[in-house]
């Protein structure tokens, strides 16, 4: 079972190498591995030169977005009980569905940009939107300024990397801390004006 799985990844990357930046966009569309090794191998494609940086990052972040679209599109339709029952081929499991609920429905829709930097719900806090018809074009756009600099990140990280681009989890590690944290600290500040506003209103 294992080695199907490694030849259909294997397989997959040459099929991203052979289509170049349509490749790496495709690539993240469907979402067979994770976003973050699609894109380290994006920027091993940079390190070459069969793609450009820019190339990379703009369609790694088109990819990216419709990848998020897609999940969003499923929650407005499908639902949750598709979701528990068909999830798993989205890397999304129960808890994640639990997870990304609770924060969407105490903090809001923009917890769509915040929650991207948060590893355990960064993919599943589309559901929520989806499933409260949360506007498609706010949605878009927050997905968009959310999936940018993570693009950026790792298609930059995997372009340093180079033949070691397989180590990207190793190497994210002091990079992406930062930036959850980073996206906290905007969160607070986010929820703090959403309050204060909230309180000028009752007055």
């Amino acid at each position: 079972m294992m080695d199907w799985i490694s030849n259909v990844v294997h397989l997959l990357f040459e099929w991203i190498q052979q289509l170049g930046v349509f490749g790496v966009m495709l690539g993240l569309m469907v979402e067979v591995i994770p976003s973050e090794i699609v894109l380290a191998y994006a920027g091993y494609l940079v390190n070459l030169g069969s793609v450009s940086f820019l190339g990379a990052v703009v369609f790694g972040t088109i990819g990216g977005t419709l990848a998020q679209l897609f999940v969003y599109w499923i929650g407005r339709y499908g639902g949750r009980p598709f979701l528990e029952k068909y999830g798993k081929h989205l890397h999304i499991n129960k808890k994640h569905l639990d997870l990304s609920e609770e924060w969407f429905n105490r903090y809001g829709t923009g917890m769509i940009f915040f929650a991207r930097f948060v590893p355990v719900i960064r993919h599943a806090i589309s559901i929520p939107a989806g499933i409260t018809r949360m506007p498609l074009g706010k949605f878009t756009l927050l997905t968009t300024l959310a999936v940018i600099p993570w693009t950026i990140l790792f298609v930059y990280l995997g372009m340093q990397l180079g033949k070691q681009w397989e180590l990207i989890d190793e190497k994210a590690a002091p990079y992406v801390q930062p930036a959850i944290l980073g996206a906290i600290a905007l969160a607070i500040v986010y929820f703090m004006i959403k309050f204060l506003r909230s309180r000028g209103k009752t007055v």
